[in-house]
């Protein structure tokens, strides 16, 4: 089921009043309402692939109750390995199994041997990454001893499939979401305002601007030979401007809709594009996943307490996971390995944390050296973005060719992308003034004839307006 549909606005409202008003004040019959709500929710993609949900609930909640009772640190440390063993090699299966099928295809290609792929591909499931990571994090903190067990298998099930942020995050650690399925919940009108707006500028993100931009996406990166280097260029700043709308988008709608049930996700989106180097970018971006993989794979090798090689390695070995997350496909690896070769410099030089505060925080402007890393920081991160959206290695390089060889192209030819640049103006304009809020629609001091008239701009700009609506990028992954 899709945020952006029709299904959902029926389910929403539906699940919502049931949760309050039938089951107020019953929190085990509001975790059950939310398991069997969750459930519906993602089997309404395909109800086959529930079972690698129950699967993995099953397996982590059993595991991680014997980690707690084993008497000795091998039998403790096995069923760790069990657990890693099962969810990533599920996870592995799906995620992989088309790479290395597609390889053995054109092995017995060059053979000459002729083979059916549509008989040997399997369909991802839709968020198994995110579901997987935040299971393992139960694992990996029980074992670790930060963590208690729970026997209460219904809670434990709905901190697995939680529908707001079940299939693109944030990727919540058990330490943060699970105990909140213990506590009362209480509807504040407060929570029920902030979540309504959250979700409003979530979806506008995703369908008045992401789904806008689309297309022009699309027509760019797969014409890139016939684009004018502008073109090019708008085409990279597009896709930027897309996957951080489309992505971030979710993750508000995600939140916002927790808060509607008396839940508290995490931050997963901190305006990233207004970072000034590259560490400040991974702080901002994806948080929720590039701590994750800081606490449960950049720690364990050894962080940066080890020897400069060793901490070389590590950085390397962290980035190459990040691009293999997203897939098997070497755009991943070379998007993964741009990263890492921009963050080595600072964090080799211990410049990684130079920026802990909001660029301007007390000013109305950046200064020239603030916009300076901006604009420079934004311009890598594009070009490392041209890689993950490209087809192959060939494509995106043949990408950057035309940027540099196409010529630039008559004013006419740019005419088309003109409403683009405009929603990214106002996207940024909003972005910089709300750059110390949560998110933008944080305004509660505001007259209310202003307020509403913005939350009915906002969603007549998001239902009638906007014409395009696709799934989320991040469903792929």
């Amino acid at each position: 089921m899709l945020f952006n549909s029709i299904e959902f606005l029926v389910f929403l409202p539906t699940v919502f009043l049931l949760y309050w008003l039938l089951l107020g004040s019953y929190r085990r019959a509001q975790n059950f309402l939310i398991v069997v709500a969750s459930y519906i929710f993602y089997g309404w993609w395909d109800w086959r692939f529930l079972s690698l949900i129950i699967l993995s609930t099953a397996v982590d909640y059993i595991l991680a109750l014997n980690i707690a009772r084993a008497k000795t640190e091998v039998v403790r440390k096995g069923m760790l390995i069990a657990s890693l063993t099962i969810n990533l090699g599920i996870l592995g299966f799906f995620k992989y199994w088309n790479f290395f099928v597609d390889s053995w295809l054109e092995v017995w290609d060059v053979a000459g041997v002729s083979m059916d792929p549509a008989t040997v591909q399997l369909i991802l499931p839709v968020g198994i990454s995110f579901y997987t990571f935040q299971t393992l994090s139960y694992t990996i903190d029980v074992y670790r001893r930060r963590l208690e067990p729970t026997n209460d298998v219904i809670s434990f099930a709905a901190f697995v499939a939680f529908f707001p942020q079940l299939v693109a995050g944030p990727i919540e650690r058990a330490t943060n979401l699970l105990p909140q399925f213990f506590r009362p919940r209480v509807f504040t009108f407060r929570d029920g305002a902030e979540g309504l707006r959250q979700i409003l500028w979530g979806m506008f993100k995703k369908v008045a601007i992401a789904d806008q931009l689309a297309p022009h996406v699309e027509q760019i990166f797969s014409n890139y030979q016939s684009q004018s280097s502008v073109v090019l260029v708008i085409g990279a700043i597009f896709f930027a401007i897309q996957i951080y709308c489309d992505f971030s988008g979710y993750s508000d709608i995600a939140i916002g809709t927790a808060r509607l049930f008396g839940f508290n996700l995490m931050v997963n989106f901190r305006y990233p594009y207004f970072a000034r180097d590259i560490g400040e970018f991974w702080r901002r971006w994806h948080i929720s996943l590039s701590t994750w993989f800081r606490d449960y794979l950049y720690i364990p090798l050894g962080g940066s307490r080890a020897s400069k090689l060793l901490t070389l390695r590590n950085i390397i070995i962290v980035f190459a996971v990040s691009g293999l997350w997203h897939g098997a496909n070497w755009t991943f690896v070379a998007w993964g390995g741009l990263h890492a070769l921009l963050f080595l410099p600072f964090i080799l030089a211990g410049q990684h944390r130079r920026f802990v505060h909001e660029s301007a925080d007390i000013r109305a402007l950046p200064s020239l050296g603030e916009l300076a890393g901006i604009v420079l920081t934004f311009t890598a991160v594009c070009i490392a973005w041209v890689f993950f959206r490209s087809d192959s290695v060939t494509d995106a390089v043949g990408y950057f060719t035309g940027i540099i060889g196409n010529g630039a192209g008559d004013f006419a030819s740019l005419t088309p992308y003109l409403p683009g640049l405009c929603l990214i103006i106002f996207l940024v304009s909003v972005d910089w003034v709300s750059r110390l809020k949560p998110f933008p629609l944080s305004f509660p001091r505001w007259p209310g004839p202003l307020r509403y008239s913005i939350y009915f701009g906002l969603f007549y700009w998001t239902v009638v307006v906007s014409q395009k609506s696709t799934a989320f990028i991040y469903f792929q992954f």
